[in-house]
């Protein structure tokens, strides 16, 4: 693979591991899948045979973004009034949108996934990391490899969330029976899809996460054997925790759930939780103990009305923080760069009410970078850095959007925001996107595609 040369960028977000700084007029060279080198006048410079030169003058380089928790499968379900939160209350949406969810088919998993994928990209994401919890009977057991076909299409560097429901609907789950699976089932395509796909080498593109959705919609022995197949196997495990599910938890089992999931050993350095809105600080101050990290999702809060999840106590504790777009139900984009904007906003308005500061802007790039790279086990991504992976985008500020911000890089994305798509999104040394196409894919093919295989469903 050829190498680049992004000559003459006008900032370049750079981090050796001792957080984030800024190198202004540098150029920045990659070698194959990693980054080679930053610095002044590498143009000048022998550079190795094939390297491709791009002009990067006016460029802010940023480290690719990390998405920490998603649905895909959900991006068929966007924009509808007839699910709209205002206009329903939880127990009526869910009964109304889950039965949507069982109509998909393998097709349907396939497409949303290249959906989701793609406007992550657009927007400077480089790792996705998906939880895949829906498995409709007849859609069959390989709607993951449908997954990683996707990302390999588009080029993204893909972590999947292997998810599964076990408990009835009869037995207090809000999953349909079409939906549910055995522990034994879910359990064995965990361990298929590790043996087929889960790679740890350096740079490596796909990987397997343990994933049960969550404690309130599977049998308690769901997540034991999900804690020995994870920890037997070496890879990281994921659930929903703490989005208004602890009371009912604490009437099954005694507990609320940070102590449940912790008893049953689903806790540590290699978990990460999603959400984690309704926890208490003691609670928050037990997980940061074992090293549990949170995938924080802040857009989700406009439509669900909860509470707004207190990062800047996360942050005082010490918890291991990144961020994710979540899926459709509750968040009708995959834009994780808007994220990073939604993030700080929420907490600048919550400020007065916390006991604990708003951490400054920088920080939130940090969740959706090195932070989300941290709870997916990763030391390769994250950040600019020579022998790093060479997953970066690149924002062309040299436009009126940009007047009067271009001052401070590390704070641009978090406070004011960023609605447009990047003018590159460059994976594993790879060119993916650029100048509004995906490089060597037909989007309107893709489009069609996908459009077609939504108009399968009956809603």
């Amino acid at each position: 693979m050829a190498g680049y040369l992004l000559k003459n960028c006008a900032a370049v977000i750079v981090d050796e591991g001792k957080g984030p700084s800024v190198l202004r007029n540098v150029d920045l060279l990659t070698n194959g899948r990693a980054i080679a080198t930053i610095g002044e006048g590498l143009y000048k410079g022998d550079l190795p045979a094939g390297t491709i030169v791009e002009d990067a003058s006016g460029w802010f380089v940023y480290p690719g973004l990390v998405n920490t928790h998603h649905h895909f499968f959900q991006c068929f379900v966007r924009n509808r009034a007839d699910l709209d939160w205002t206009k329903l209350s939880v127990i009526e949406w869910l009964d109304r949108i889950y039965p949507i969810f069982s109509r998909l088919t393998e097709d349907c998993f396939y497409h949303a996934s290249v959906t989701a994928m793609a406007e992550l990209i657009k927007h400077g994401c480089t790792t996705a990391f998906d939880h895949q919890y829906c498995f409709p009977r007849h859609a069959g057991k390989r709607l993951i490899d449908r997954q990683f076909e996707a990302a390999d299409l588009l080029g993204m560097r893909f972590h999947a969330g292997r998810g599964g429901n076990t408990l009835p609907k009869s037995e207090g789950s809000t999953i349909p029976d079409v939906m549910l699976e055995t522990t034994d089932e879910f359990i064995a395509d965990c361990a298929r899809l590790i043996d087929t796909y889960h790679d740890t080498n350096p740079f490596s593109m796909r990987q397997v996460v343990v994933a049960p959705c969550q404690p309130v919609n599977c049998y308690r022995e769901t997540f034991v054997e999900s804690v020995a197949l994870a920890r037997d196997r070496g890879v990281q495990m994921h659930t929903h925790v703490g989005e208004g599910e602890s009371p009912v938890i604490e009437s099954r089992y005694g507990m609320r759930t940070v102590d449940y999931c912790a008893e049953l050993g689903f806790a540590g350095p290699d978990t990460f939780y999603a959400h984690c809105w309704e926890l208490t600080h003691d609670e928050l101050r037990k997980m940061a103990a074992t090293g549990t990290g949170v995938a924080h999702c802040p857009e989700p809060v406009y439509l669900v009305g909860a509470e707004i999840t207190d990062i800047p106590a996360m942050s005082a504790f010490g918890l291991r923080l990144g961020l994710g777009c979540d899926g459709a139900a509750s968040n009708d984009n995959s834009n994780l760069m808007h994220c990073i904007h939604s993030a700080y906003m929420l907490q600048c308005l919550m400020a007065s009410t916390r006991t604990h500061p708003v951490p400054p802007p920088v920080d939130f790039l940090s969740y959706a970078t090195t932070g989300g790279a941290g709870l997916l086990g990763r030391r390769d991504i994250g950040r600019l850095a020579s022998g790093m992976a060479a997953d970066l985008f690149a924002i062309d500020t040299r436009r009126m959007d940009y007047i009067g911000t271009r001052h401070d890089p590390l704070s641009l994305i978090a406070k004011a925001g960023i609605g447009a798509p990047t003018d590159m999104t460059m994976i594993n040394g790879r060119i993916v996107w650029a100048k509004g196409e995906f490089v060597g894919l037909d989007e309107a093919r893709l489009f069609a595609e996908a459009e077609a295989a939504l108009a399968t469903v009956e809603f």
